[in-house]
């Protein structure tokens, strides 16, 4: 993947919240190389395992079960199990399983055994390596009979029912730390509303030029009505007709949007952040303390209001959520809520002795805070499910020490994406998921995301800034990274959909399979199903498709042209910097960043705000 820009210049005083990003899509900053089908390294040696595992267990508890303080512990604070010896993995480099089939769950773990200490890491000599290749071929034969005749329908005697209870992290599983369940019987998904239209070949329906802007300016919020695409512009939100592209109304603003919700009711009406001021050379930046509330069928401004942040000063917003009647905008200053009828405050946290914040809110089906206490250097992370019409903390939970930041991937079921110890140092922000109990606020199970092997993100500091990751059937779905294709070749990397139970943290026996050159992303779910974008090899275009929770099948339902102009239209945004959107045969992807225009001197170079793809007309 390409490597996200430098921040916008002229940053404020303590750093300019980074912009929440897309709404159902990758919500990274923008990179300025790469595009879609861009083929990648190489994968890496043969001896790590398979991209999709879960990564082996470390020989600690695991994570979600901190230890307790001193004295009593916290409210919501789970009980601290006893720990398990886990065995002590071979050096780097040591095959310690049979090399599975990418993405694919783990086969049933042959012995092999380790090497005689005080090797000092050394190559094993070439009469070493025939005999353990000997026996890894054995263990693959033998695992993969094994699992395939254990690999049915039926879940394994101990396999605890996808809506089942909470259950310990520690518990289950092989000694690579992959279990497998569920099947293709299990009677999930079949019930999204996107079905295949007449045709699936879509034309390019209508472009939408970068505004003008003296600097780089952040354009983050786009959503969709049955007749409009709505775009954050430059100080607006400008109305779009969904077909033809044409303006359908502006909503002027006094600064630029800098937070937008991913959440609109279902009268499609809309929160964002905006800034007090137009930015003016040389101050490309002004504060944002507004909030308002938008009507995307109506194209007007609701009402907009500010809080204080202490003193004369108003609370500046870094995100914006929305859950049943309450708009929730969390920050550095802290957060606030407001009516989302008529934009009156309903609750401000209050600060305490233990120097408590909320850090933001993730917003949805339920109202969930992110929220930071203790002295700096020694923090603590608290996930709390809230009322949101009071703001009254309904259960929580103590994130484990090492965890600076959470992410809410989903607030029912509860899940939480944590960077725990720095782990994961790809930037992806993600090391492990919580699967959390909303109602008692203990922990159902962790499930660990090797950063080298799967591929969703997770804003470095932002509460609801998660990409590439769904919940639904009470199941966590993740995109492996990409790897080597069938044929082995340079340009047909590919990739998987895999799903995890969220009540005990096993991975389903079904995956989504890509396709050689192509690189699956999941961009929502569907009632039960998945919507996926399909990333194209170099000369294809991209499609979209619906995946079958229950069999993991795909169903075409668009498919871009192929022919090179087209291609150089969707390719002309990066994969991490754009927001994608689909609805009933439109496809949409729309930048986060406007930039400065500059001459390129070709029209394959040229940049858009927003394109569409379409299956109609």
């Amino acid at each position: 993947m390409t490597q996200p820009p430098p921040p916008p210049p002229n940053q404020p005083p303590g750093g300019y919240p980074p912009p929440p990003g897309g709404f159902g899509a990758p919500q990274d900053p923008g990179q300025g190389q790469g595009g879609f089908g861009v083929p990648t390294p190489p994968p890496p040696p043969q001896g790590q395992p398979g991209y999709g595992y879960p990564q082996q267990p470390q020989g600690e508890p695991g994570y979600g079960y901190p230890q307790a303080p001193q004295g009593q512990p916290g409210y919501g604070y789970p009980e601290q199990p006893p720990q398990h010896q886990q065995p002590v993995p071979p050096p780097y480099g040591y095959p310690t399983q049979p090399q599975q089939p990418y993405g694919y769950p783990t086969q049933p773990q042959q012995h092999v055994p380790a090497p005689a200490p005080g090797g000092g890491g050394r190559k094993p000599s070439a009469q070493t390596q025939i005999i353990i290749a000997a026996v890894v071929a054995v263990a693959l034969i033998v695992g993969g009979g094994v699992w395939y005749a254990n690999s049915g329908s039926d879940p394994a005697p101990d396999a605890k029912p996808t809506g089942g209870t909470s259950q310990s992290p520690n518990g289950g599983g092989d000694a690579s730390g992959a279990t497998t369940g569920g099947g293709s019987d299990s009677g999930l998904g079949g019930d999204g509303k996107e079905k295949p239209g007449e045709k699936t070949g879509a034309r390019l329906a209508f472009r939408i030029d970068v505004p003008t802007v003296p600097d780089t300016t952040p354009v983050d919020g786009s959503w969709l009505t049955d007749k409009t695409f709505v775009k954050t512009g430059v100080d607006s939100v400008v109305g779009y007709d969904i077909d033809k592209g044409t303006v359908a109304w502006t909503i002027p603003l006094a600064g630029q949007v800098c937070g937008a919700s991913r959440h609109k009711t279902e009268d499609n009406k809309v929160p964002i952040l905006f800034e007090e001021k137009k930015r003016v050379a040389p101050r490309y930046y002004q504060s944002c303390n507004q909030v308002g509330m938008l009507d995307l069928n109506t194209g007007k401004l609701l009402w907009s209001t500010s809080v204080s942040g202490g003193g004369d000063e108003k609370a500046r917003f870094s995100e914006v959520t929305l859950s049943g009647g309450t708009v929730a905008a969390g920050g550095t200053d802290g957060g606030a809520a407001f009516d989302a009828a008529t934009g009156k405050v309903r609750w401000k946290p209050q600060s305490n002795d233990q120097n408590c914040y909320d850090m933001g809110y993730g917003g949805g089906a339920g109202l969930v805070a992110v929220r930071k206490c203790g002295k700096y250097g020694a923090e603590s992370v608290l996930v709390q499910n809230l009322d949101p019409k009071s703001g009254k903390p309904l259960s929580q939970f103590k994130m484990p020490q090492g965890v600076k930041y959470a992410a809410v991937v989903s607030t029912k079921p509860l899940v939480v994406a944590a960077n725990v110890g720095d782990a994961a140092d790809d930037g992806s922000g993600i090391s492990d998921f919580f699967s959390i109990d909303e109602k008692t606020g203990k922990l159902r199970t962790k499930i660990t995301a090797n950063a080298d092997r799967y591929a969703a993100r997770c804003g470095s500091t932002s509460v609801e800034d998660c990409s590439q990751v769904l919940v639904g059937d009470d199941r966590l779905y993740l995109p492996t990274e990409e790897h080597e294709g069938s044929t082995g070749e340079y340009g047909d990397e590919t990739n998987e959909i895999v799903a995890f139970a969220l009540a005990d943290g096993k991975m389903a026996s079904e995956k989504a399979d890509a396709g050689d050159g192509y690189t699956l992303m999941p961009l929502r779910m569907d009632g039960g199903d998945l919507i996926a974008y399909k990333v194209p090899p170099y000369d294809k275009g991209g499609q979209l498709v619906s995946v079958h929770a229950g069999t993991m099948k795909s169903t075409l339902l668009l498919e871009n042209p192929s022919d090179k102009g087209n291609r150089s239209i969707e390719n002309s945004f990066s994969i991490t910097g754009a927001e994608l959107l689909y609805g009933d045969g439109r496809f949409f992807i729309s930048a986060t960043y406007a930039n400065k225009a500059r001459e390129t001197g070709s029209a394959l170079d040229k940049k858009y705000l927003a394109v569409s793809f379409s299956t109609k007309g």
